[in-house]
C-alpha cells in the first residue's frame, strides 16, 4: 500500500451533484494593475491567457487554482522590431524591461512566441511573460471566492527569466509541493515550491535542468518515496522495432526521489504513445496522479494529454490511465477514448479574445465523492472547471 498517501476522501459538499462544464476564470478576471509587472515599463499589457491552472484543496476546505497569467504587450512591434519581456537586472526602471529583435530577423507564424531565424538550430523568444495567480474557489470549484495577487508567485532569477508556467500541485508527507517550468535562455527547467498552506510558497530551487514540460508529483509516498511522472523532450527519437504496440515520441516517464528534491529517473517506462492511433502521437502530464478508485480497481488515477498533429499546435484532449498502487509503471485499466475534449461552445463569449482553438489542457483533479472535479485550462485562454462522474470511467 502506499505510505502516507493523501486521502482522497469525498468531500462533505457532494449529494449526487449533476455534470457541470464551464470556464470559471480568464483574461477579463486579471487586474493587471496588480500583476508584478505593473509600473515596470511604460508599454501596455494586456492578458494573453490565464490558463493551465494547477487545483488543490485548502485547509478551509475552499479550493485553489494555480493560474498561469501569460502578460504580452498590447503593440510587441515597433521600431521595426518584435519585443519581448524578459526580468532582468540590468534596467532603470524596475525589474523587467524589454528585448527587441529586427523582424526581418523573427518567424511570428505562432502567436504565442516567434523563432530567430539562421541560428542552426531552434532558437525562440515569447511574446509573453508568465506569472503565477493563486484563485481561490468555493469547495464545488464553480465559484471564486478571493484572487490572492498578494501571493502571486513571479520570476525571481536569471534561470526563469522568460517566466513561470504550468504549475501543478501535490500534497505530499504533510505538505504541499508544487511543480513549475522555469523558462530562460540558461536552461527550460522543473522548479519546485513548497507550502504548509497552499498560499505561502517558498522556492526551494531547481530539480530538473533538461527540457520538461510536465513534471507531475503522485499524492503520496510509494514504498517510502516520492514519486514522480516527467515528460523530457527533444527534437530526435530513436524508433521502436516494426509491429511494435509503441509510437517513438514524447512519452510519460517515471522518476522517484528520497526528498522530493533530488530525482532519479526509473528504468521501467510509464506511459508510452501507441501507434495505432494518431490521436497520442505526442503525449505528456496532466493533473498529478491520485489514490483513488475507478473502474472497479483502486490505484493511481493519472489524467493525461494526447495531441493529435493538426495546424501548428495539433489538438489536445485528456485521456485516463489507473496505475498499480504499489507498481505505477504497471497499468491496470485505461481507455482509449477521450475523457475531456476541447469545447468551442464554452469559449464563445471569448470569442474577441481566441488565438488558438482545439486545445484542452488538463491540469489538477480533486475527489468529491460521486465526481471529480477537473482544471484544465481552455485554448491556451481560461481555466475550465469539469465535474466529471465516476461512471465516465470505464475500462
Amino acid at each position: 500500500m502506499a505510505d502516507n498517501a493523501v486521502p482522497h476522501a469525498p468531500l462533505a459538499h457532494d449529494k449526487a451533484a449533476p455534470a457541470v462544464d464551464r470556464i470559471i476564470f480568464g483574461p477579463d478576471d486579471v487586474d493587471l494593475a496588480r500583476s508584478p509587472l505593473a509600473g515596470q515599463f511604460p508599454q501596455e499589457t494586456y492578458v494573453l491567457g490565464a490558463f493551465n491552472p494547477a487545483l488543490t484543496v485548502l485547509p478551509s476546505g475552499n479550493l485553489l487554482l494555480m493560474v498561469r497569467v501569460a502578460e504580452a504587450l498590447r503593440r510587441p512591434v515597433f521600431g521595426g522590431m518584435v519585443h519581448a519581456i524578459r526580468w532582468r537586472t540590468d534596467t532603470t526602471e524596475g525589474r523587467y524591461g524589454l528585448d527587441g529583435w529586427p523582424l526581418a530577423e523573427v518567424d511570428t507564424s505562432d502567436p504565442r512566441k516567434f523563432m530567430l531565424k539562421d541560428g542552426g538550430w531552434k532558437v525562440m523568444a515569447l511574446t509573453s511573460l508568465s506569472w503565477l495567480l493563486p484563485v481561490e474557489l468555493a469547495p464545488d470549484g464553480l465559484s471564486v471566492v478571493a484572487v490572492h495577487y498578494d501571493k502571486a508567485v513571479a520570476p525571481e532569477g536569471s534561470w526563469q527569466c522568460y517566466g513561470i508556467e504550468d504549475a501543478r500541485i501535490s500534497r505530499v508527507a504533510g505538505h504541499y509541493w508544487m511543480t513549475t517550468c522555469s523558462v530562460s535562455p540558461e536552461r527550460h527547467s522543473t522548479t519546485l515550491y513548497k507550502s504548509d498552506n497552499g498560499l505561502d510558497w517558498t522556492f526551494e530551487g531547481m530539480v530538473l535542468d533538461h527540457q520538461n514540460k510536465d513534471m507531475l508529483l503522485f499524492e503520496g509516498l510509494i514504498g517510502g518515496q516520492f514519486w514522480a511522472q516527467t515528460r523530457p523532450l527533444g527534437d530526435l527519437y530513436f524508433a521502436y522495432p516494426p509491429g511494435s504496440p509503441w509510437r517513438a515520441g514524447p512519452a510519460i516517464n517515471l522518476a522517484s526521489s528520497p526528498d522530493g528534491r533530488h530525482w532519479q529517473p526509473r528504468l521501467e517506462p510509464g506511459i508510452r504513445p501507441r501507434a495505432q492511433t494518431i490521436a497520442t502521437a505526442r503525449m505528456g502530464g496532466g493533473a498529478p496522479p491520485i489514490l483513488t478508485e475507478v473502474a472497479g480497481r483502486r490505484g493511481w488515477l493519472t489524467l493525461w494529454h494526447g495531441v493529435e498533429p493538426s495546424g501548428i499546435v495539433g489538438i489536445y484532449r485528456t485521456y485516463w490511465t489507473l496505475l498499480d498502487e504499489r507498481e505505477p509503471w504497471r497499468q491496470i485499466a485505461a481507455s482509449e477514448a477521450p475523457l475531456l475534449e476541447p469545447r468551442a461552445d464554452l469559449t464563445a463569449p471569448l470569442e474577441h479574445l481566441m488565438y488558438l482553438r482545439g486545445v484542452v489542457f488538463t491540469t489538477g483533479i480533486v475527489d468529491a465523492g460521486r465526481h471529480f472535479i477537473v482544471a484544465s485550462g481552455e485554448a491556451d485562454l481560461a481555466c475550465r472547471i469539469t465535474h466529471v462522474p465516476k461512471d465516465r470511467f470505464t475500462a
